[in-house]
């Protein structure tokens, strides 16, 4: 199912209205939706390197009115809503973990976390659940959906289709350093001024036990 899933969803890469898609799976992925919009967003960039810019702000902006979405969920809706959306994609033993560390870092996190392939919607739901600062929220996830949909607009826009397989082979090292050095200089005041990244991690990795 998760296949034809993810099948019906490329096809939508070469649609008519493919930047209408594009912005709808952004949108939903933030919040409850299983399959992530990077390779329709790649199929999208490959196809016209020279708009692979504006496929990508498309992408940063949609995934962030979603996180709202997931935000909203799990702000006012985790009991009837948020907890069943979790369970049904397997993020449920998560949930303690996430709540614990955006507790301890709150926007660090969002930051760090929501430009890798850690599911962002299990950010949004639980930043929305532990009532985060909605406009910290906000402007942490755009940072963080910048950081993970801007990289490969520009670099389609400034070297077109060879870039393809550059990408594919360094994309996820590529996105993490630039995350890490985004954030390092909040990071290391955050640990400077709390009890230490090792109490933090043992807390949290022991909230795992609560679900």
């Amino acid at each position: 199912m998760l296949r034809r899933l993810y099948d019906w969803t490329m096809a939508k890469a070469s649609h008519p209205h493919a930047e209408w898609w594009l912005a709808l799976f952004c949108f939903v992925e933030a919040s409850f939706f299983p399959i992530p919009p990077h390779p329709v967003l790649g199929v999208m960039c490959l196809a016209e390197p020279k708009k692979a810019v504006r496929f990508a702000a498309i992408a940063t902006l949609a995934s962030v009115a979603g996180g709202v979405l997931g935000y909203a969920i799990g702000w006012g809706l985790y009991d009837t809503i948020g907890r069943q959306l979790l369970d049904l994609l397997g993020m449920t033993a998560s949930f303690p973990v996430a709540a614990c560390y955006l507790r301890e870092y709150g926007a660090e996190i969002i930051m760090i976390k929501g430009a890798t392939p850690i599911p962002f919607k299990l950010l949004t739901i639980t930043a929305g659940f532990i009532h985060m600062n909605l406009v910290t929220f906000i402007l942490a996830s755009v940072i963080s959906r910048s950081i993970s949909f801007m990289i490969v607009g520009v670099l389609f826009r400034l070297f077109g289709r060879p870039i393809k397989a550059f990408i594919d082979k360094y994309l996820g090292l590529a996105t993490a350093g630039f995350a890490v050095l985004v954030v390092a200089g909040f990071l290391a005041i955050t640990l400077l001024e709390g009890d230490g990244s090792g109490a933090v991690k043992e807390k949290c990795e022991a909230s795992a036990a609560i679900v």
